[in-house]
């Protein structure tokens, strides 16, 4: 009896992980650039109480596999303000210290770099971009012209295997290795916005809030199964 009580237990704390995945991406919906996530499980069989140990019952217990992040693309949405920029496509705006992010919500700082909210700064094809000038143009290839005058092109890399990719707050992420450049493609004026679908996400939050009180409900019938056993065998 104890098996199935960890059964359901194990198949209760991964439901539980579940419904707070759905809570993070649903906060996040109207995150610029915010990619969500989605997680996996895997089950193993429980051995068989023999003398080999090596049988199995058929019984499965559900453990974590893994958190992924989902980098499927947002819908650009029109802001019309000059420094707002949409990937349009793969890659990642590519930041000082290692940072990247698919949030184009930038400002000038204040000493004259291109840069995040967060004052990091944003890098071109020769470092941190400076701009000095009122009128700013970015064509769709990422170069960038101030006051009509070409001052370098805004640097996006991708990576060929995003699992290395690490989520950070702001909306960045890091990596250990360097990321490959790509030909950009951009959309001045727009900004990208979140890849969650918030009515999905709330049926599957739902949906996983029933199985986790289906998976009570069977603990709670064990326990009492347990105790009413240990009652009739003490008499």
């Amino acid at each position: 009896m104890y098996k199935g009580m960890y059964i359901a237990l194990s198949g209760a704390v991964l439901k539980q992980k579940h419904m707070d995945v759905f809570a993070q991406n649903i906060a996040n919906a109207n995150t610029t650039g915010f990619k969500k996530e989605r997680i996996s499980f895997k089950d193993y069989l429980i051995p068989a109480d023999n003398a080999s140990g090596v049988a199995d019952d058929g019984r499965s217990m559900s453990q974590l596999s893994q958190v992924a992040t989902d980098y499927t693309s947002g819908t650009p949405f029109r802001t019309d303000n000059a420094l707002d920029l949409s990937i349009n496509g793969e890659g990642f705006f590519a930041l000082e210290d290692d940072r990247y992010t698919r949030n184009g919500n930038f400002r000038i700082s204040s000493d004259g770099f291109l840069s995040t909210q967060d004052n990091i700064k944003v890098l071109g094809d020769g470092g941190p971009i400076s701009i000095e000038g009122s009128k700013i143009e970015i064509s769709t290839s990422g170069e960038i012209f101030v006051d009509e005058i070409s001052t370098g092109n805004i640097k996006i890399v991708d990576f060929e295997d995003r699992s290395g990719l690490e989520k950070s707050e702001g909306g960045y992420f890091t990596s250990k290795e360097p990321g490959q450049e790509l030909v950009p493609d951009i959309i001045q004026g727009h900004l990208e916005s979140s890849n969650v679908e918030v009515i999905r996400e709330m049926v599957q939050m739902v949906t996983s809030l029933r199985e986790f009180e289906s998976y009570q409900k069977i603990i709670h019938a064990l326990d009492e199964a347990t105790s009413k056993t240990i009652n009739e065998m003490g008499r």
